[in-house]
């Protein structure tokens, strides 16, 4: 895949009605890597990768156009995407269609992340534990940013917070002993998307959610969360439906996250 081919793979995305705007694609495409199919010519199918530190990575974007599906074209591109990866842990998010291609790859299901989206209405703000309070972010904490996410995730993802946090608006949840959590928020496919949010309990995560619904009354925000992050009834209430549910799905050894800071929301379907 190059920058050539990124309008091609947003009519593919398009055509399969996922919300990705060009601008998306051009955000996602440079962290990664990808392949296309082609057919005569024409671009019919895509697949990307991304590598996080020296031993995991995740796959996403993996589209084939209808009229080309049931012709082996996602096996070849899954395929191209996951030999070079060696023997790194791999996770996906993937469609009830995609889930027989990919189990079929040595994927497992292990979890479900649960999107949700909405016009943003307002909400009550949580109350934060004593000395805690929310803070816009500055140049000085990209490190304990990317430090946090990574103990969240249990992989480093250095180049990706530093490119949201470029483009993205963030805020840092922020108490005596140190930076406790953040949120970020950027354009994405309809409107904007809340991603990722790592705090150390749900009521932090809920404070920074918050903090950018009430400052986007109105407009469409989406944000997609894991299924057992005990976010999604409370979503709900602020008026952000579940609209889809995709399986996480792994190869190799699951990430392990370390105790005492949580991711509850991705940065999204693809990128993790």
């Amino acid at each position: 895949m190059t920058a050539s081919d990124l309008v091609f793979a947003h009519a593919l995305s398009q055509g399969a009605r996922w919300p990705h705007r060009l601008e998306d694609w051009q955000q996602a495409w440079p962290l990664g890597e990808g392949v296309v199919a082609e057919r005569d010519g024409a671009v019919i199918g895509t697949a990307m990768r991304w590598r996080w530190g020296e031993r995991h990575a995740t796959v996403g974007l993996v589209i084939v156009s209808p009229q080309h599906q049931g012709q082996r074209v996602g096996q070849r591109l899954m395929a191209s995407v996951l030999e070079p990866l060696g023997d790194r842990t791999v996770m996906l998010f993937a469609t009830p269609e995609g889930r027989g291609l990919y189990a079929r790859m040595g994927f497992d299901a292990i979890g479900q992340a649960r999107q949700h989206q909405g016009v943003a209405a307002q909400v009550p703000s949580q109350t934060l534990n004593t000395g805690a309070h929310l803070r816009a972010m500055d140049r000085h904490d990209l490190a304990a940013l990317v430090a946090l996410d990574t103990a969240a995730r249990g992989m480093p993802r250095d180049r990706l917070i530093a490119a949201l946090i470029e483009t993205g608006d963030t805020v840092v949840l922020d108490a005596a002993d140190g930076v406790q959590g953040f949120a970020t928020l950027r354009r994405f496919g309809r409107g904007m998307t809340i991603g990722p949010v790592v705090a150390t309990d749900v009521t932090g995560a809920q404070r920074l959610i918050a903090h950018f619904l009430n400052r986007h009354v109105g407009c469409f925000i989406r944000i997609d969360v894991d299924r057992d992050s005990a976010l999604s009834g409370w979503l709900e209430r602020c008026g952000l439906a579940g609209v889809d549910a995709p399986a996480v799905m792994v190869r190799g050894i699951p990430a392990k996250p370390e105790a005492g800071v949580q991711a509850f929301a991705l940065v999204s379907q693809a990128l993790g």
